[in-house]
């Protein structure tokens, strides 16, 4: 391979700097600490025509320890079930200890940036951050920043200015030089068509920045058909940031084990990582004790142990389940598999033309002979938010228990079960920035103990003879076999990402985006929002005059632009409005108006009839 050097002779161009003087300006200022001046050798560099002089640095700086060989991370084990982060791990590049982790804002939210990379404190909550009466397990992984220089820091030194940057006092808003590669440029989403009431309130939030985000989630960097990537399929699933993605390959380059079973170094660390994962899904839920937090699949599977496991020794014949209009399929075939098998009878709590629960018409249905009520609290299809506090309070008047499917509220809204005083709550890992293939059940604790296995097989046995099993208490009773260790190790990361952000930021954020787009579509003749509820998660549900779902979801997908279209596994509450199926853009808080910008116009240029270079 032939490798031609450019030296400070070369023909370059006009006006180009000195490649030489850039080399060693480079080298001395990657060499130097953020607001720290340069060694003496770099001093002055010839750029251009000008000299560009830099200060001389009053002491040495240390170098930071290389990267150690096959990974980013270098992690020493101190003793119990920690592991220590060396203070910087970029070669060559020191962290930037200017900058400090502010304290945290009213809403528990680090008041500096909570993102990936964003700030210089630890990823993951803290010990004075979590429940007193939670204890918290450290995970192995402790993701901190690069430690690069600062705009700031990078201006000074072109521009021959030695002074050290001064650090914005801490408050709720983030300074724009604590983000990780980002530009100078407003960070907030440009909403100029929303009516000026909407533009206030998109920028009510100015801690919020939906650019440093999307930075986070390498897969919106895709393009489709040429064309940028815009994920509006997230109440189907939700794409991972890139703390999920490094601490899988983590786990499995470092910790991947069978757990509970084994006295080997390798055991211990995926024992640690995944008993983790169920104390952080603990405190996000606001649960009592992890022993109220069980693995598995899915909210699907996590509906079928509840089924399998109470409903078989609670239901029976005569009995009565109550369910709502509302639910996807996978809140309403268990029951009725469970009520064709003891004799049940499942009723349905009906909806109004918004598509919100009538509770007046709830209140009917309870009677002596209700053991379980059964609701999402954010519906999947229309995205009405459920009154579920007052769901629960009334069945538990009438002397039933409450299953709470959160699939698709527990990535937009904060979830507290003491305070809801559920039973059981339910959700998917992958709805909520995590792995597919993991989810939780919350159960009471005295409730829990009472239940019989649902599955039989390692790891949920004490001791077993040919005549007799004894089984573990909850929740190893529940995870018979080896589990999804790695994806639950992930769903601990994406709990800590977005606890990091704060759901209140994210729920504040996507009413804002989801009031600007309720605002775009239904300017649009002929399309038809189905699901209006004034209480309402980021879904938008609609169909479109003259058009079949299918093909309004291929225009979008020409574009870049993903939707759903179809029943949604709901078909029950499409049929309650007179259809069999709806296009369903959904939104997260990496979405942006631009994004609903591109959606309207498809979606206009398909309401006109009209073709763009015969696309449509």
């Amino acid at each position: 391979m032939t490798i031609q050097t450019l030296t400070s002779n070369s023909p370059v161009g006009d006006g180009l700097p000195d490649i030489a003087g850039l080399t060693k300006l480079a080298n001395a200022f990657f060499t130097a600490l953020p607001g720290q001046s340069v060694p003496d050798e770099a001093s002055s560099v010839q750029l251009s025509d000008a000299p560009v002089t830099l200060a001389p640095q009053a002491e040495p700086v240390q170098a930071a320890p290389s990267l150690p060989v096959g990974g980013l991370h270098d992690f020493s084990r101190t003793g119990g079930s920690s592991y220590s982060v060396p203070p910087a791990y970029a070669a060559g590049v020191p962290q930037l200890s200017a900058v400090q982790p502010s304290a945290p804002t009213a809403g528990g939210a680090p008041a500096s940036s909570g993102y990936y990379f964003l700030n210089e404190g630890n990823a993951f909550p803290s010990k004075s951050e979590s429940p007193a009466n939670l204890p918290v397990i450290e995970d192995r992984v402790q993701p901190q920043s690069f430690g690069l220089p600062g705009e700031a820091d990078i201006l000074a030194l072109l521009s021959g200015d030695s002074r050290k940057p001064v650090v914005a006092a801490t408050s709720t808003a983030l300074p724009t030089n604590h983000f990780y590669l980002i530009d100078s440029l407003s960070q907030e989403p440009r909403i100029e068509k929303a009516p000026q009431s909407d533009l206030q309130a998109a920028k009510r939030n100015s801690a919020f920045d939906v650019n440093a985000i999307r930075r986070d989630f390498p897969i919106l960097s895709e393009r489709v058909n040429g064309k940028p990537l815009i994920w509006l399929d997230n109440a189907a699933t939700t794409h991972k940031p890139q703390s999920v993605i490094d601490r899988l390959a983590y786990f499995y380059a470092h910790e991947n084990s069978n757990i509970h079973r084994a006295a080997h170094e390798l055991a211990a660390r995926a024992t640690d990582a995944y008993e983790a994962a169920r104390s952080k899904v603990a405190n996000f839920l606001g649960a009592r004790s992890t022993e109220e937090i069980i693995f598995v699949r899915g909210a699907t599977e996590a509906i079928n142990l509840v089924a399998n496991t109470w409903g078989r020794q609670n239901v029976g014949a005569g009995d009565e389940i109550i369910v709502s209009n509302l639910e996807h399929h996978a809140n309403i075939v268990p029951w009725q598999l469970l009520a064709a098998a003891v004799g049940a009878k499942i009723r349905v709590i009906p909806v109004d033309d918004s598509g919100q629960i009538l509770l007046d018409e709830y209140r009917k249905l309870l009677n002596n002979r209700t053991k379980l009520v059964s609701v999402t609290q954010v519906s999947n299809a229309l995205g009405t938010v459920t009154p579920v506090q007052e769901i629960i309070a009334l069945a538990h008047a009438a002397g039933a228990k409450v299953l709470i499917d959160g699939a698709q509220a527990v990535s937009h809204l904060p979830v507290n079960v003491q305070a809801l005083d559920t039973d059981f709550y339910v959700f998917s890992g992958h709805k909520v920035f995590g792995p597919t293939g993991i989810g939780v059940v919350y159960g009471k604790r005295d409730i829990l103990e009472t239940l019989p296995p649902w599955q039989g097989g390692g790891n949920m046995i004490a001791d077993v003879t040919f005549e007799k099993t004894l089984y573990q208490p909850a929740p190893n009773r529940f995870e018979a076999g080896t589990g999804n260790i790695a994806d639950a190790v992930g769903l601990g990361a994406a709990i800590d990402y977005v606890q990091q952000i704060g759901l209140h930021n994210i729920a504040r954020y996507e009413h804002d985006l989801l009031v600007y787009a309720t605002h775009a579509l239904s300017a649009i003749p002929g399309l038809r929002l189905i699901g209006t509820a004034e209480n309402k998660a980021s879904v938008l549900s609609f169909v479109l005059a003259g058009y079949r779902t299918e093909e309004v979801g291929s225009a979008l997908n020409r574009e870049g632009i993903a939707v759903r279209s179809g029943h949604h596994c709901a078909q029950p509450i499409l049929r309650r409005f007179g259809v069999e199926a709806t296009v369903r853009p959904s939104l997260a808080f990496y979405n942006t108006c631009e994004e609903i910008d591109a959606l309207a116009a498809v979606l206009s240029q398909l309401a006109r009839g009209k073709s763009s270079a015969g696309r449509y």
